[in-house]
C-alpha cells in the first residue's frame, strides 16, 4: 500500500501522464485523459442515487471499480509532491481516497473534475494542503485522525468496544531505505520524525481485535473505512477497504493485492483477519 511501504523494489512509472496547473489553491497535479473520462462515466453513471444516504453512495461508487486493476505505489512519482488522480489503477488506500471523494463530488453543488481534485486533495493531506511529500498522510491512523478532525470520517472503534494500542509510530523512519524520498534527504527525513513524534504523543488508536470480530460483526456498519492493524514494529496499518455487508454476511471490498484488482473479498472480514499472522484486529471508521 502506499502508506505503509515494506521493503519494496520501486516500480518505474510506465505510464505517460498529462500534467495540468489548476487555477486556485490547488498545486500541480497529475492524471490522463481517461482519468477525466473516467470521472466522466462515473458521474453519469452515480446520477440516479445523487441523493441516495452516504452508505448507498459509498456502495454504488466502489462497485462502480470492481475489476479496476490493483497496482501498488501509485503516488510514487518522480520529483516534487503532486496531487496524483489515477482513477484506472489503484492501491488499497489510493481506492479508499477516491471513492470517498468522488462520493462527496457526487453531493456537491457542482459535480464537476475541479470539485472532485478539491476533495481529493483534502483526504489524502493533513489539514487539507499539499505542502511536499511529508504533508502527505501516509500513516493510516494519521490519516484517519486527520479526516476525523476535519469533519470527513468518524472513528467508531472505542464505541464499538475497542482497545488501545500504544506501540510506536516510526516504521517510515527507521526503514528509510524503503523509501525513495527519505532514502538520502536527510531533512525530510527529520521532517517525517517530527510526524511521527506527534503521532505517538496522541497515545495510540483504539482497534478491534481480531479475537472481538465475530462478536461485533452485526453492529459493525455498511461501508465503512476498515483498516487492518498490525503487528509489525513501528507500523500501525497495512491495508483498507469498506466493509461490505450483504445478506447477513461481513465482508469487506478493496483494492486485493493478492487478486490484483477490486472485489468484494470472498472471506468474511472475521476469517480475513483470523487468516492473516501479522493481523492484530481492524479500525473501524464511518464516513460522514
Amino acid at each position: 500500500m502506499s502508506k505503509q511501504i515494506i521493503f519494496f523494489s520501486m516500480m518505474a512509472v510506465a505510464v505517460a501522464f498529462s500534467s495540468v496547473i489548476n487555477a486556485g489553491s490547488l498545486p500541480k497535479t497529475v492524471y490522463t485523459p481517461e482519468d477525466r473520462q473516467i470521472f466522466d462515466r462515473y458521474i453519469a453513471y452515480i446520477g440516479p442515487w445523487q441523493s441516495a444516504h452516504t452508505d448507498s453512495l459509498l456502495e454504488k461508487t466502489a462497485l462502480f471499480f470492481l475489476d479496476t486493476p490493483y497496482v501498488p505505489h501509485t503516488l510514487e512519482m518522480p520529483g516534487e509532491e503532486k496531487l496524483v488522480v489515477n482513477l484506472r489503477e489503484f492501491d488499497c488506500t489510493t481506492f479508499v481516497e477516491s471513492v470517498i471523494a468522488l462520493v462527496r463530488t457526487a453531493r456537491s453543488d457542482n459535480p464537476d473534475f475541479d470539485t472532485f481534485l478539491n476533495e481529493l486533495q483534502c483526504i489524502r493531506y493533513r489539514g487539507g494542503n499539499l505542502q511536499g511529500y511529508t504533508s502527505r498522510l501516509h500513516y493510516t491512523s494519521d490519516w484517519l485522525y486527520d479526516n476525523e478532525k476535519k469533519g470527513l470520517l468518524k472513528n467508531r472503534s472505542a464505541g464499538l468496544g475497542g482497545i488501545r494500542e500504544e506501540k510506536t509510530i516510526d516504521f517510515m523512519t527507521t526503514h528509510r531505505d524503503a523509501y525513495r524520498q527519505l532514502k538520502d534527504d536527510d531533512m525530510l527525513l527529520r521532517q517525517m520524525q517530527v510526524i511521527e513524534n506527534n503521532i505517538n504523543e496522541r497515545n495510540g488508536f483504539y482497534y478491534l481485535s481480531k479475537r472481538s470480530i465475530a462478536d461485533k460483526t452485526s453492529i459493525i456498519p455498511h461501508m465503512s473505512v476498515v483498516a487492518f492493524s498490525t503487528s509489525i514494529a513501528g507500523l500501525d496499518v497495512t491495508h483498507m477497504g469498506f466493509t461490505f455487508r450483504k445478506g447477513g454476511r461481513l465482508s469487506f471490498v478493496h483494492a486485493s493485492s493478492t487478486r490484483k484488482k477490486v472485489v468484494v473479498d470472498q472471506k468474511n472480514l472475521n476469517d480475513y483477519c483470523a487468516g492473516q499472522s501479522s493481523c492484530t484486529g481492524i479500525i473501524v471508521a464511518v464516513v460522514n
